[in-house]
């Protein structure tokens, strides 16, 4: 059971409500080969390696389709090159069996989405299978009353069990700036000495490793140090356990938002389960470069010949919390525009907020805000372009950098530090005489529970075109011939890590059942130091 802090921490995550998970195309799928030609339906199905006695794991067949392809499939699956050693059945599906292959039926779906889940299989191993024993899982699809099929394997593999475990949670607590020892810890409750292990820890902006070590790889980019997974050359036991050393802790970062609660977990992963998840959940090939301050050990290595997988992978995660004491708050102040032109004329529009401190924003946490800014323009004004980042706030369908809209909700990603302003940038037609007026709105904290900052008076900013004189409403002074008052002194686009990374994140957290992770394309927003 997640504690409530926890939950609110990870609630906090969806605020822009988009799943990451289904944005994105895996960096690992190959190519589908074509028998005929196919508009858009190339091909994705995950590896995955099990053992006997072990749990049973999906293979799921998607089309990765860039456009909505309606119509009915029929998929034939190869199972004969892995009937030896697996089972392999739809659990579910509208499939039937001859043999080795199973034939199954897929009607039209009503999903607008990137992805088509075609077929899912449930794979175990059999009582008498060998380790390292390996083979293909084929399937060959066919759209119905469409010339030509799709084919793509899968690899299925045996792989020696091992039972790693680990404690349920971990609870820190400490001021901003203090170090907090972490001593995760990982057990083997199986009858095969564990060969090596990868911790993988995933947290919110609070979470800060203490040190970066060299056999340990972490994430780049605005969401700072949200993950990383550190490899060790270790050799467990069987009924032994280990932590880590001495020197691993978190560090809380002087600005962090007080009090407040951050939440994290952690998952220790046998080697190749790492290779199956990375697979999976389209990571790269490294989260990001690797650290330079020593090495975080458990205990010394030995060496096995076959590769292994968890027979019990459900009890290798912690969950974290780290509670911040103290009493740190931020104040954020709306940033309005005046803009003017000419009946017809297209104009820049340049609004947002900035960060007055000393705390930071947009870090997570129970307790401190997420930003998000309403603009709503004026009624003589026509958006051309929004900022991908803006989403048209009466249209369900999220679709980010919508033209035309009146009312806009935007977000960004990542930690806004003191001193940092965000940037919303519109280009606006014209399209009566005479002032009008709008508005920038800041909401601080979630949906359902506002957080208050510093100043609540100065969160919303007015946006004056053609007005007769005055300020933005933001304090800043009025533009001219299609200027903003919005003032840029130097900027620094928003830059982050690879879509496939988020998604990898993002699928660990819907695989606890966690839904809604924060994305927002960021080519039109920008911080602004």
């Amino acid at each position: 059971m997640l504690k409530h802090s926890t939950r609110r921490w990870l609630a906090g995550l969806g605020v822009a409500g988009a799943l990451v998970a289904a944005s994105a195309t895996p960096a690992s799928a190959a190519p589908a080969t074509f028998a005929a030609p196919i508009d858009n339906l190339d091909l994705y199905a995950n590896n995955v390696i099990v053992a006997p006695g072990g749990t049973e794991k999906w293979v799921t067949l998607f089309s990765l389709i860039t456009e909505r392809q309606p119509g009915d499939y029929t998929i034939k699956v190869d199972r004969s090159k892995i009937d030896g050693f697996a089972d392999v059945e739809d659990s579910g599906e509208n499939c039937t069996e001859s043999g080795a292959i199973l034939t199954c039926k897929v009607e039209d779906q009503d999903d607008d989405g990137s992805y088509l889940n075609l077929v899912s299989l449930l794979v175990r191993a059999k009582a008498d299978a060998k380790p390292d024993q390996k083979g293909e899982l084929s399937f060959t699809v066919t759209p119905d009353g469409k010339s030509g099929s799709a084919s793509y394997s899968s690899t299925v593999e045996i792989g020696e069990g091992v039972d790693l475990t680990t404690n349920e949670s971990l609870e820190l607590k400490g001021a901003p700036g203090a170090t907090l020892k972490a001593p995760f810890q990982v057990t083997n409750r199986g009858e095969v000495p564990a060969e090596d292990a990868v911790l993988f820890v995933v947290g919110a902006d609070g979470l800060q490793p203490s040190k970066r070590y060299e056999n340990c790889e972490y994430t780049e980019g605005p969401l700072h140090d949200f993950a990383f997974a550190c490899r060790f050359d270790t050799t467990i036991g069987k009924n032994s356990s280990f932590r880590l050393d001495d020197s691993f802790g978190f560090t809380v970062p002087t600005d962090s938002w007080a009090p407040n609660t951050f939440g994290g977990f952690s998952t220790w992963f046998t080697p190749a389960d790492w290779d199956e998840y990375r697979s999976e959940a389209e990571l790269p090939a490294k989260l990001g470069p690797n650290g330079t301050e020593g090495e975080l050990k458990l205990e010394p290595a030995a060496n096995l010949r076959s590769r292994q997988t968890d027979v019990n992978p459900l009890d290798n995660s912690t969950w974290v919390d780290l509670q911040v004491t103290g009493n740190q708050r931020a104040d954020v102040a709306a940033r309005g525009a005046k803009v003017t032109g000419d009946v017809g004329a297209t104009v820049a529009l340049t609004v947002g907020y900035v960060n007055n401190g000393p705390a930071a924003v947009n870090t997570g946490g129970s307790e401190s805000p997420w930003i998000s800014t309403t603009v709503t323009l004026p009624k003589g004004v026509t958006a051309v372009r929004a900022p991908e980042s803006c989403f048209d706030a009466e249209d369900d369908g999220w679709e980010s950098g919508k033209p035309g809209a009146r009312v806009y909700q935007c977000f960004v990603p990542g930690s806004i530090k003191k001193g940092e302003k965000v940037d919303y940038e519109f280009q606006l037609r014209i399209d009566q005489a005479g002032g009008q007026a709008g508005e920038v709105k800041l909401r601080t904290g979630h949906e359902e529970t506002e957080i208050k900052d510093l100043d609540p008076a100065n969160d919303v900013a007015k946006i004056l075109v053609n007005a007769a004189g005055g300020t933005d409403g933001g304090g800043n002074a009025g533009g001219s011939n299609g200027g903003n008052g919005g003032g840029d002194g130097g900027s620094l686009p928003i830059t982050g890590q690879s879509t496939g990374l988020i998604a990898g994140i993002g699928a660990l957290l819907l695989a606890a059942g966690v839904g809604g992770y924060l994305v927002a394309k960021r080519r039109r927003t920008r911080f602004v130091a």
